[in-house]
């Protein structure tokens, strides 16, 4: 596998997209097919809006589909090894900014970063400077408004 192309998940995100990739390919593509079947009903397609809206919809959902597809064929689930201290995919990083309070962050792949719920991407500036780095390092990392020093207090 190309580690370029690698779509890096937590079980839960796998989960996820293949409940989601389930869920589009059984009831969506049904309720799409529904309004399109409706619509066309309706007469001229030229000037009918509401089929316009429903091609859009099939165009949007079979778009996902293929994304979510290609996604999990090149999926690596991130493993919880043991904890030697060094931060790598998976891990729970707890940093400080200067004076500011504690903030916890996971380190995933891009599909499942969340920052606000302390969920960051291993692709993201502060994701790739926290990568290989242990308990008692500091990092910084370069922002629009400028650097911004973080210490690493725990790797969990």
């Amino acid at each position: 596998m190309n580690m370029v192309n690698v779509t890096y998940l937590t079980k839960s995100g796998l989960k996820k997209l293949e409940d989601e990739l389930t869920h589009l390919t059984t009831v969506r593509r049904a309720e799409v097919a529904v309004r399109l079947h409706q619509a066309q009903e309706d007469g001229d397609l030229i000037e009918n809006a509401e089929y316009e809206a429903a091609k859009n919809e099939q165009s949007f959902v079979e778009g996902r589909i293929v994304t979510i597809q290609s996604m999990l064929s090149t999926a690596a689930v991130i493993k919880k090894g043991k904890n030697d201290g060094v931060v790598k995919m998976g891990s729970t990083v707890i940093v400080q900014e200067n004076n500011s309070d504690k903030e916890s962050f996971v380190i995933v792949g891009a599909t499942e970063s969340d920052p606000s719920e302390g969920l960051i991407s291993n692709e993201s500036p502060l994701g790739q400077v926290l990568l290989g780095t242990s308990a008692g390092d500091e990092v910084v990392v370069t922002a629009p408004a400028g650097d911004v020093t973080y210490h690493i207090l725990k790797v969990k």
